[in-house]
Order: C-alpha cells, then sequence, then structure tokens
C-alpha cells in the first residue's frame, strides 16, 4: 500500500489502491498497543428494543473518545524516516484533528492542525493538548482544508487525510476485524458514513472475513452525499443536524470507489431517529454517544425489516457530543415518549384552582416539575388566568390518565 502524501488521490490518474483484509490485519499489528482493543458488547436491552440482536463496538471508549484513532495511528506508522523528521499536518474541526495530534505524540513527531476559525475553543484546547500546532484559518473546513494542502506543499510536511488515504482507510477497518472476532456471529453491519473511510475499511473486512454479510451505510437526510454520489445524483446537503460529525459534503474518492465496488448500500435516516438512537443508547446501553456515533443504531430504529431477526454489529465510533446537547436530546425523547406532559390551561383568577390541580395530577401518581403561572399579562380577560404546568409521568398511560382527570374536573387543557 502506498501512504498517499500532500494530496488526496486522483482516481483519474491512477487506479484505486488495493485495501484488504490482509492491509488491514497488519494495520490492527502496527496500531496495537497504541489504540484501545475496545469491547464489543451485546445489549439485551437494545435487541428487545428493535427485534434484532445488537453488539455495539465501543470506540467511544478511545481517548480521543472516537474511532479516528485508528485511521491516524496507522497512517503515521506508514511514515518513512524523512516523513517523520519533517513532520504531518492534519485538517480537522472535530476527532480526526484529536486523533493525529495524540498519535504524533506518541510518536515523537511534530503535528500541525489546520482548524476553522470557528471551531469552538474547547476542541482547539484538545487539541493544542497533545502537543500539536493549532493554526486556525477560513471560515468553512474547505478554505482549512486549502490552507493545509498549501503548508503541506510549502513546509513539506505529510498531509494526513481523515478518509481519503488508503492507509487511513486500513486502520478503520480494524474495527470490524476487532469486532467480528469477537462475535464472529455478526451478519450485518450498520456503519455511520462522513467521508466513507470507516465504511469502507469495515465493509473490506466484513465482506473477506464474511462473505454473504451484509454492510449498510448510514447517513443523516440533511447530508446524504454519500448516498447521492452512489446514485451518480448531484451533492445537495445541508442544514443544522446533531450528528455533525458526519455531516459532509465531500466525500472521499478513494472510499467511494471501494464501497461502490464492494455494493454497499448506503441508508439515510431522519434527524430524529437519531436522537432517538442517542437516547436508547443512553437508557437502554448506559452509553454516551455523539450524533455521529448513534448514526448506525438510528438506521436500526428507521429500517426495522431491514434487521429484524439479524445478528447486527454497530460501531459506537464517537461519544464527543456536548452536554447541552445531549440534555436536550433526552428530554425531547422524554416529551416524545410521553414521559412528560406540557399542559397549558386558562383557569379562573380564583384561589384555590393551582392546588385543585396540583392535586388531581398527584393523586394519579404526577410529579409536578415546572410551574408557569401568569395572572397579569398573559391571559385573555382580566377574570382568568394562564398555568403552564411540566409533569413527570412513568408513561403515556399514565399522562392520558392525568389528562382525563382533569377534563373530568371541566378544566380546559391543552397539551405542548
Amino acid at each position: 500500500m502506498s501512504p498517499l502524501r500532500g494530496e488526496t488521490l486522483s482516481l483519474e490518474a491512477a487506479a484505486p489502491p488495493v485495501v484488504s483484509l490482509t492491509e488491514i490485519r497488519a494495520a490492527a499489528g502496527r496500531i496495537a498497543g497504541a489504540v484501545l482493543r475496545t469491547p464489543t458488547i451485546r445489549s439485551d436491552a437494545l435487541s428487545r428494543a428493535t427485534g434484532a440482536t445488537i453488539h455495539l463496538k465501543l470506540d467511544n471508549l478511545q481517548a480521543t473518545g472516537a474511532f479516528k484513532e485508528r485511521g491516524a495511528a496507522n497512517r503515521i506508522a506508514l511514515l518513512s524516516p524523512p516523513e517523520r523528521e519533517a513532520g504531518v499536518i492534519a485538517m480537522s474541526a472535530g476527532n480526526h484533528a484529536q486523533a493525529v495530534a495524540r498519535h504524533a505524540a506518541l510518536a515523537g513527531i511534530s503535528a500541525t492542525i489546520v482548524m476553522p476559525r470557528f471551531t469552538p475553543a474547547t476542541k482547539v484546547t484538545r487539541t493544542e493538548g497533545w502537543g500539536a500546532k493549532v493554526v486556525l484559518h477560513g471560515e468553512t473546513l474547505a478554505e482549512a482544508a486549502a490552507h493545509a494542502h498549501d503548508l503541506a506543499l510549502r513546509e513539506g510536511l505529510t498531509f494526513i487525510h481523515p478518509y481519503d488515504d488508503p492507509g487511513v482507510i486500513a486502520g478503520q477497518g480494524t474495527a470490524a476485524l476487532e469486532m467480528l472476532e469477537d462475535f464472529p456471529a455478526i451478519d450485518t453491519l450498520s456503519v455511520p458514513v462522513g467521508g466513507g473511510g470507516l465504511l469502507a475499511g469495515c465493509a473490506t473486512a466484513a465482506l473477506e472475513m464474511k462473505p454473504g454479510a451484509l454492510v449498510f451505510g448510514v447517513e443523516v437526510e440533511g447530508y446524504p452525499a454519500m448516498a447521492q454520489r452512489l446514485k451518480g445524483q448531484p451533492v445537495s446537503v445541508g442544514g443544522p443536524t446533531v450528528a455533525e460529525g458526519i455531516a459532509v459534503r465531500d466525500v472521499g474518492e478513494l472510499p467511494l470507489a471501494l464501497i461502490r465496488k464492494m455494493g454497499v448500500e448506503v441508508l439515510v435516516v431522519p434527524e430524529r431517529a437519531v436522537e432517538e438512537a442517542i437516547a436508547l443508547l443512553a437508557e437502554g446501553a448506559k452509553l454516551v454517544a455523539e450524533g455521529a456515533g448513534a448514526a448506525g443504531l438510528a438506521a436500526v430504529l428507521a429500517y426495522p425489516e431491514r434487521f429484524a431477526g439479524r445478528s447486527v454489529g454497530i460501531p459506537v465510533c464517537g461519544g464527543n457530543i456536548d452536554a447541552r446537547a445531549l440534555s436536550n436530546v433526552l428530554l425531547r425523547q422524554l416529551l416524545r415518549d410521553g414521559r412528560i406532559l406540557r399542559l397549558h390551561f386558562d383557569i379562573p383568577d380564583r384561589p384555590g384552582m393551582l392546588a385543585d390541580i396540583a392535586g388531581r395530577i398527584s393523586a394519579l401518581g404526577g410529579n409536578v416539575i415546572e410551574v408557569q403561572h401568569q395572572q397579569l399579562f398573559g391571559a385573555p380577560t382580566v377574570q382568568s388566568t394562564e398555568l403552564h404546568l411540566m409533569v413527570e409521568v412513568r408513561d403515556a398511560a399514565q399522562g392520558n390518565a392525568i389528562i382525563a382527570a382533569l377534563r373530568a374536573g371541566n378544566y380546559v387543557v391543552r397539551r405542548g
């Protein structure tokens, strides 16, 4: 395998390098000790919830919280002595930045990471914490990438691409290699897709180890770039998503060629399914996953007929989710499940009304966790008042019973 240097591979100029199970096994040997061999666990809770036998590959437990260490470690291990002396450079606003920084530091190699100016300060600080030099440049990832390539050429640095590199792809494939070594009965993989390196590597490993296995890539509906490219459609992406780790416009040309050659199908999931998967991993499997890390499970939730009765391996490929985003996702899921009620009333402005409503709720086991009582300005007349309650309940049935009891007391109540 010829490591790439300086620029992304041009498939028009040369046939795509072969990434094989042999190369993936070699990568596993190179990264042993530097990258955690994460556990693969069977989740009974998720299996019951989905109708499939779910196995989770816990790469959210890596030192940087994501699978990117695999590809970065292997690519850095492939550097020639002159390349090691000159140093490496990468472009990333996320997990790849920390992965390259960490493994360059472990190898005693200098690393420069170009990040867009909008990159959150915490990500800059974490990357610098691994010993890398961080350069903030450009307003977009594309501008940062262009600057990184320019620095690589000017300073003789080796560019470590996040996904369009055979060494990186082979490293990412070690996730599927380990998963299938631990659970040979797995017959289906559901793998998140950003630039495509993880899917290309995992599909290569799985289909050579288990011919006839099913491998699905997973993209979120706002960023279905790989699915569009595979169908020969123009790429149209954009919009906010909790799965920002796979919110990619430009997929890798090498991963695209490999995925197309293997005939791997890419499933596109709605944003809501990703949020449901994050919540299910937190509650059912007791795992914290970022949106991209939950995308594999989201596909099982969105396409249950494709996975029913199968033994499914899912890489939980990252756990770097903002605490506020995680709390918002969990609260939104509680509302969707009917375990939190938002109730709105217009009630007469008389003493005892609020106490009566609270009593009816508590009599049926509901727990009022928030009250907004607007007497002066919000109500339609001076003889009434607006009341908004947030109520915690056991399940949707208990919530419906509470609403019925309130209406039986002649309260007009709306769910919000």
